[in-house]
């Protein structure tokens, strides 16, 4: 009788190979109030990579970290029409604290643009203090109805920034360089996922917001998931928050703005993205732990020698793990590794010790091979960088074949259906083909030019819509 897998096969049932793999590797857990979650500690370690390459991408950008109140008073909601009506079905509201009916509401934030608007009013006095730039690593509530661990809960941990500037020019090129610097940069660099760079539509744009750049990556079945957005917000919230400054020509001048952010949606990208049949992939230089070092069986000379090998590794910059709970079986701990996506094994028995070699298992490409012990210092930072590229080709070559160029909304809806995305000419399909694709659970994911850039305008000629069934 053959033995069932641990996880659902994807081409079964890919829903329920990303909850299997979500909990047999042990990302994450339901938490007690529908929508939220626990996240678990292998799976915040990855977070906290995340943050740790996100945050020096952010510094680097200029901005500051700063920190705003998750309660938030309901009346600064009606302060920016478009803003307020895009989230108030989202919207958590406290109306008690401390036993008694509080005399305002407060919103438990979905984002941070009403506080943070209130306060860059009273920091920002002249031209000296532009631009000013923060950015918060904090949670959000957004009261989902339909939650899926990561891609879309209650409440979850993100990135968000605002920035304030003196001149349009200013805020449109530091949310480009948000956009394709930070953002794209480390998606592609360390999350090794392949992107699509483009212009939301008016329809999907962030509400209070002028215009909205986004990344845009092919899950492993074919679907779209949004990874980070960067907005130009102009002037709507300036005015609101009569947020001005007085120029270098004595005027008072209303500031142009921008946010953008991530979120931990980002962990549930890299599973669809990489992950197969036996579990997670982790591209290297995201990896919590580069490599594994098992010990196979619990004899003194073995589990020495795992000890100094872990060391020698560590010395060579190598995130590593030393695995030496030998009162668990070796099969059921290499099947765990292999699920958490960990890019090295390197496995040692005794008869390992008389060759002076270990088993070095890579889970990214697959295989096995014996090497000597003394060469592993030197080789595995090449190879994990081997493995590293070899994630993006992959994800890239995904995406590059499962696109096609149509030109009837017809033949957009097919190629989706089949599992791939479709660009279409936006001149032939325009904002009412949007809503015919909308019918057809389909959406416009971005808007590219004819080149593959990033267009300056919606309408700008040459326009190609990117076109999938999104999560």
């Amino acid at each position: 009788m053959a033995k069932a897998p641990v996880l659902t096969p994807r081409d079964i049932d890919f829903p329920r190979w990303y909850q299997d793999l979500i909990n047999k590797a042990e990302l994450a857990d339901n938490g007690p109030v529908r929508g939220t979650m626990v996240i678990r500690p292998y799976g915040y370690g990855l977070w906290e990579r995340m943050q740790q390459e996100m945050d020096a991408r952010i510094k680097e950008a200029g901005a500051q970290n700063a920190y705003f109140p998750l309660l938030i008073p309901q009346s600064y909601f009606t302060r920016e029409a478009e803003h307020v009506e895009g989230f108030a079905p989202e919207l958590a509201v406290v109306t008690h604290g401390g036993g008694k009916e509080l005399e305002e509401p407060a919103v438990v934030r979905p984002t941070s643009e009403m506080i943070v608007n209130d306060y860059f009013s009273k920091w920002v006095q002249s031209y000296r203090d532009l631009p000013l730039l923060i950015n918060q690593w904090a949670n959000v509530v957004r009261w989902e109805l339909r939650p899926r661990l990561f891609l879309r809960t209650t409440e979850f941990l993100w990135q968000e920034g605002h920035t304030a500037h003196a001149t349009q020019d200013e805020a449109r090129d530091f949310a480009a360089h948000i956009h394709r610097k930070v953002y794209e940069d480390f998606m592609v660099d360390v999350l090794a996922m392949d992107t699509v760079a483009g212009r939301k539509t008016v329809k999907e744009r962030f509400a209070g917001a002028i215009n909205t750049l986004t990344l845009e990556g092919m899950m492993g079945d074919g679907k779209a998931l949004q990874m980070a957005t960067s907005h130009e917000l102009g002037q709507n919230f300036a005015k609101a928050f009569n947020t001005r400054y007085l120029s270098k020509e004595g005027k008072q001048e209303l500031v142009w703005q921008t946010s953008w952010g991530s979120t931990t949606r980002m962990i549930g990208a890299l599973v669809m993205t990489h992950g197969d049949d036996n579990g997670l992939r982790v591209p290297p230089r995201l990896a919590p732990v580069q490599a594994v070092v098992l010990a196979i069986k619990g004899d003194d000379a073995v589990l020495a020698k795992v000890r100094e090998i872990g060391d020698r590794l560590a010395a060579a910059g190598v995130r590593v793990r030393v695995d030496d709970r030998t009162d668990t079986p070796f099969g059921r701990r290499a099947v765990d590794w292999e699920l958490k996506g960990v890019p090295v094994r390197i496995e040692v028995g005794p008869r390992d010790l008389e060759n002076n070699s270990a088993m070095l298992v890579r889970r990214i490409p697959g295989g096995k091979e014996p090497v000597a012990l003394d060469a592993l210092p030197g080789m595995l930072p090449a190879i994990l960088e081997e493995d590293q590229a070899l994630l993006l080709t992959q994800s890239r070559e995904r995406r590059e074949s499962r696109t096609v160029d149509v030109t009837t909304i017809e033949e957009a809806v097919e190629a989706t259906a089949a599992g791939g995305w479709a660009r279409i000419p936006w001149a032939s399909l325009g904002e009412e083909g949007e809503v015919k694709l909308a019918e057809h659970a389909v959406t416009v994911r971005c808007l590219v030019a004819g080149d593959g850039s990033v267009p300056d305008t919606d309408d700008a000629p040459g326009n190609v819509a990117i076109v999938a069934r999104a999560y």
